[in-house]
């Protein structure tokens, strides 16, 4: 029960920092127009392309969470060359379009390419861990993985290479766009348990 009341306390906690963006509207048609240059990366599915697995999945993804993150590359909030390049031709509404067009399309099934680093970060995802500080990912990002809107997103099915370096980004500090509850949680995180809850997030749907 103890552990219970935990997870939801950090949920709350989670709800609380983060202020309310909704990424409202948006043109799907619209979207999809300018998320031709995406498809290189992302695939014209939304689902990544098998070439490189260190980029992500965006369909079926929370649009606020995807508007947000654009927004972040164009301001230099968040880093990277591509993505920073890509969002800088995009305007505000460009953005909600294509957020709301990936947003609209199908996630497919990932899965776990280690049984045994899947099995280790489950029980990390869904009770975190006490010795560590560790709160439990499902507080945030839903005991399904599907997010809770409008910051955390959806986990469930991503590639387990990208959540990785994500959590390594967090980890070392190198990404702080999303405030600092993943910057603690990553930085208490080893590098074993980060792999393991990246696996068991990859088959999760």
């Amino acid at each position: 029960m103890k552990n219970l009341l935990s997870v939801a306390a950090f949920a709350g906690l989670c709800l609380l920092l983060v202020a309310p963006v909704q990424a409202e509207g948006g043109n799907i048609a619209a979207g999809k127009a300018k998320a031709g240059m995406c498809a290189g990366c992302h695939g014209t599915d939304g689902n990544g392309v098998a070439s490189n697995p260190l980029w992500p999945k965006l369909a079926g993804q929370i649009p606020a969470y995807l508007d947000k993150q654009l927004h972040d590359f164009k301001s230099g909030a968040r880093k990277d060359p591509i993505m920073s390049g890509m969002a800088a031709a995009l305007s505000p509404v460009d953005m909600n379009n294509v957020a709301v067009y990936f947003a609209s399309l199908k996630t497919s099934p990932g899965a776990a390419k280690n049984e045994e680093l899947a099995k280790e970060g489950g029980k990390i995802f869904r009770g975190g861990d006490a010795k560590t500080g560790v709160s439990a990912c499902m507080s945030c990002h839903g005991p399904s993985g599907l997010g809770i809107p409008p910051r955390f997103p959806r986990v469930s099915g991503q590639n387990a290479a990208y959540t990785e370096k994500q959590l390594l980004a967090f980890k070392a500090g190198t990404r702080s766009n999303d405030g600092d509850i993943m910057t603690r949680i990553a930085f208490r995180m080893s590098e074993q348990e980060i792999k393991a809850v990246a696996q068991y997030m990859a088959g999760l749907h």
